[in-house]
């Protein structure tokens, strides 16, 4: 299990430049064949387009050995060499993600760019894409549970609420004749959280670890992964 900073969900934005229209687009990805198969989706949509460029960057697998380099991929797909798909790479890799599949399609509008422009082009169209895909970082967490009596609830809804959502969050509540609570936190906080209710409760009260998962905060919320 690997922490990542890569996209939420797919994005779609789009520009013009000179008449030329520029549409891009990114998705999360987890292996070569997811790549293959939204290429392949793509250039079909967008069978007219003038060019479907694209770049990735794939982490090294769970069972790749130390030292393991991430694989990086693009194309410029019949555009000038080093003026599409390598500035996608770039930013991309420029953002530190991983994981991340970008395409930028363009309808040629009769006005040639030159280099300088195409490479500006594209390099927009990638980080809005970007940007309508929502960069996250997916970091180590652990579930737990707290099960306590209501005169509690208080104080351990005050130690949760008072940290970070992306350390922290309370994911649910159960009422019934004690009150059962269901967190969310980070590993490298996890030690020094549990200090905190035991403390507070002085001994009476201590989280139980449950899952160790993938998480990160997507908007307001916290969303898991695996």
């Amino acid at each position: 299990m690997k922490e990542i900073k890569t996209v939420a969900a797919y994005g779609r934005d789009e520009h013009v430049e000179k008449k030329s229209r520029f549409i891009g687009q990114a998705w999360p990805v987890e292996s070569e064949n997811e790549v293959k198969e939204i290429l392949a989706k793509t250039r079909k949509e967008y069978w007219d387009a003038s060019h479907n460029v694209y770049a990735y960057i794939l982490s090294p697998g769970q069972t790749d050995g130390p030292g393991a380099m991430p694989l990086q991929k693009f194309s410029d797909d019949g555009e000038p060499g080093g003026t599409a798909g390598k500035p996608c790479l770039d930013v991309i890799a420029g953002q530190g993600l991983s994981n991340v599949l970008v395409i930028v399609t363009r309808y040629f509008g009769g006005t040639l760019l030159g280099t300088g422009g195409l490479v500006r082009a594209y390099t927009k169209g990638a980080q809005i894409a970007l940007a309508a895909a929502s960069v996250i970082e997916k970091k180590v967490y652990y579930t737990g549970s707290i099960r306590m009596d209501y005169a509690s609830l208080a104080k351990i809804q005050y130690l949760a609420g008072k940290m970070p959502l992306e350390e922290v969050s309370i994911a649910e509540t159960a009422y019934a004749q004690d009150v059962s609570m269901s967190l969310l936190v980070r590993e490298d906080v996890w030690e020094s959280f549990s200090e905190q209710i035991i403390k507070a409760t002085d001994g009476r009260l201590s989280i139980q670890k449950e899952r160790r998962v993938l998480a990160a905060k997507v908007g307001n919320k916290m969303k898991l992964f695996s």
